[in-house]
């Protein structure tokens, strides 16, 4: 298997870490690939030319990084990442939401602060910042229930939380609440995270 990844990118990090969590490293070949300015490399796989794209052995294709987490998940069924059923299932679901969505303004503001400065729209920052700070807030509690086994959701969670400090560290988004503080420590010294920190390039 082939993974189209862009080192900044949280949702190809995202990948990254449940494929080492599986002990899927060996099999999965990291291609660095780049959706900016343009995604040449990617859209011969990814017609939305995004990373992460996961290319299959018989040439196949999935994308986005929930489609391709749920895949790597079901290659192994020991100790699975995503329950398959009940309320586990929609608590680890939930939460990877959340965090998606997190990252999901937090790209989005980044983008618009690189705009030239005639053109950024403060009315759209504000909407970006604002769904991050109340994110943040309602994340103390997702992760109060979560189970001890680090699972798909206090992934995303991590991945968003080193997003955030990664390309956003002047901003309060609410990282430094205590719950989430205590957590982001014990949790950034795994493995597979330190393996997949984010690098500028």
């Amino acid at each position: 298997m082939k993974l189209l990844s862009s080192p900044p990118s949280p949702f190809a990090r995202k990948v990254r870490v449940l494929a080492l969590e599986k002990g899927l490293g060996e099999r999965l070949e990291v291609i660095e690939a780049h959706p900016w300015p343009e995604p040449t490399a990617i859209i011969e796989f990814n017609p939305l030319g995004k990373v992460p794209t996961l290319i299959l052995d018989d040439g196949s294709c999935l994308y986005d990084s929930p489609v391709i987490c749920e895949y790597l998940d079901s290659l192994d069924p020991r100790s699975p990442l995503i329950p398959d059923r009940g309320a586990a299932r929609w608590r680890v679901l939930r939460l990877q939401a959340l965090a998606d969505g997190i990252l999901d303004a937090a790209v989005n503001l980044v983008l618009e602060q690189r705009r030239p400065e005639a053109h950024r729209s403060s009315a759209m920052q504000k909407r970006f910042t604002l769904a991050i700070q109340r994110s943040f807030e309602r994340l103390p509690g997702e992760l109060a229930v979560a189970d001890d086994r680090f699972d798909l959701g206090q992934i995303a969670a991590a991945c968003a939380v080193g997003y955030v400090e990664f390309r956003l560290p002047d901003c309060n988004f609410g990282t430094d609440e205590p719950r989430i503080r205590g957590w982001w420590t014990r949790i950034q010294r795994r493995p597979s995270l330190l393996a997949t920190r984010p690098v500028l390039v």
